[in-house]
């Protein structure tokens, strides 16, 4: 990854980060100033304050500090300071159950009606995507045991109607979730519907890297022919070494007739320690070249490579694309069931990740989030929508986990009171808030080493 795609990522991370932590915050804040709290200081950020700014009839702070990686609202409280007689009954710890529960609880619902404002846009807008048409079905995989062939189109999962290939891959993912049948209906060309199904154990889901759900299952989106034309070459590889160019066209090798990159690639594996001629186009001029690729070891079989990589593709050709739109009042239906659906799926991921169900691996820690901020903002506002929808609903689940120091850790601490009839003593949640702290500090150390884990393989 180039320094400008790094900084770029950075900056839609920073971005994202910052919005969904000031619409958390927000809720929290919103929340309390209605419920006749005082809010001291609105802050999105930890540490040194690059921005303050003092406003208001409660002289609040409202500050940007240097760390964007969190925030805080704090309230008037007599836990943490002196508060003056009249001010009593605008102090946090005074209030009601109920009216502190709603002060907690308001941080995650703002992120869940986020996601569900986020969700409705992009559906208006339009959620550009491929049609899910099959292409190459691997042999003994899943989707060839259910008996699906190239060509066919996949236009429902368990009866959900599916435009696009993400469309697909979200309906397939609740299934190997559930660790259950999962029903596709396709169709080819102008014939009729028919189902298939492919049954789809607990331990499938451990199978699955860096989220290539489609590729496990043995699923291949058709491609357009990508021509035969190097857009790269990798510095002291043999491509570079026999002469090869970003530009040039393969026309001929090995005595073969190249019609297309793969059937380039094919023939460099197919020859691996072979000295072969290569024929190729360099702007207006036909060169001839030596090369023989290096001998390299692959899933147990010896193959050929020569350090290129192909041209980039052009646009995605019209008989390929689908937009997933709907109208306003269809559309707020469907973001508020899509944000359920997607709060339910984290849920139930989660809770598999902790019974040892699905594996740690699955956890991606700020560098993987940077990463598709990058992707998602640089693909444009309704790829970018998406995935601020799907990270808001994340931090919605995250937050009500029942962990102290978290939202969700809250709202235990006031459920024990309402049973008990009292609060637990505050040495009691301070024990259990560091052990909540502990908690959040492994599973981030987990994540950070999934991350770096990626990068370097």
């Amino acid at each position: 990854m180039s320094m400008g795609n790094i900084a770029f990522s950075l900056a839609a991370f920073i971005v994202a980060l910052g919005l969904l932590i000031t619409v958390h915050e927000l809720g929290h804040f919103w929340v309390a100033r209605r419920a006749g709290v005082k809010v001291l200081r609105f802050s999105i950020g930890f540490g040194r304050a690059l921005w303050k700014r003092v406003a208001g009839a409660d002289r609040t702070e409202y500050v940007l500090a240097a760390v964007p990686l969190g925030g805080y609202v704090k309230m008037l409280d007599e836990r943490e300071g002196e508060v003056p007689a009249e001010e009593l009954h605008r102090a946090f710890n005074r209030q009601s159950l109920g009216k502190r529960s709603a002060i907690v609880f308001a941080g995650p619902l703002f992120n869940f009606l986020f996601a569900i404002i986020a969700y409705w846009l992009m559906f208006v807008i339009g959620l550009p995507g491929i049609r899910p048409l099959v292409g190459e079905v691997s042999t003994g995989s899943l989707a060839a045991a259910a008996g699906i062939v190239a060509d066919e189109e996949i236009v429902a999962v368990d009866g959900q109607t599916t435009p696009t290939w993400d469309a697909v891959r979200q309906a397939i993912l609740s299934g190997i979730l559930d660790a259950r049948r999962v029903e596709l209906t396709l169709r080819h060309g102008e014939a009729p519907t028919r189902t298939v199904a492919m049954t789809l154990d607990k331990d499938f889901i451990n199978t699955i890297k860096d989220g290539r759900v489609l590729e496990q299952l043995g699923l291949a989106m058709v491609q357009p022919d990508l021509p035969a034309v190097i857009g790269s070459v990798v510095a002291g590889k043999v491509a570079e070494q026999a002469g090869l160019r970003a530009g040039d066209k393969i026309l001929r090798a090995a005595d073969q007739v190249v019609g297309d990159w793969e059937q380039w690639v094919q023939i460099i594996r197919a020859h691996p320690g072979q000295a072969m001629a290569v024929e190729i186009q360099r702007a207006d001029q036909t060169l001839q070249l030596m090369l023989t690729p290096a001998v390299v070891q692959e899933d147990g079989q010896t193959i050929g490579q020569i350090g290129a990589a192909a041209q980039p593709p052009g646009p995605v050709p019209e008989s390929l694309r689908a937009v997933l739109r709907y109208g306003p009042l269809e559309g707020l239906y469907n973001a508020t069931a899509k944000t359920w659906e997607m709060s339910a799926l984290t849920l139930r991921m989660l809770g598999k990740m902790i019974i040892g169900e699905v594996s740690l691996d699955n956890l991606s820690g700020p560098i993987t989030i940077a990463k598709y901020a990058g992707y998602t903002a640089s693909a444009g506002l309704t790829t970018f929508l998406a995935f601020l929808a799907i990270v808001s609903v994340s931090l919605g689940v995250l937050n009500l986990l029942p962990i102290p120091v978290l939202d969700g850790g809250h709202l235990m601490f006031y459920g024990i009171e309402w049973i008990k009839g009292g609060p637990l003593s505050e040495a009691y949640q301070m024990r259990l808030q560091q052990v909540g702290l502990v908690i959040l500090m492994l599973l981030m150390s987990i994540a950070l080493y999934n991350d770096f884990a990626r990068i370097l393989k």
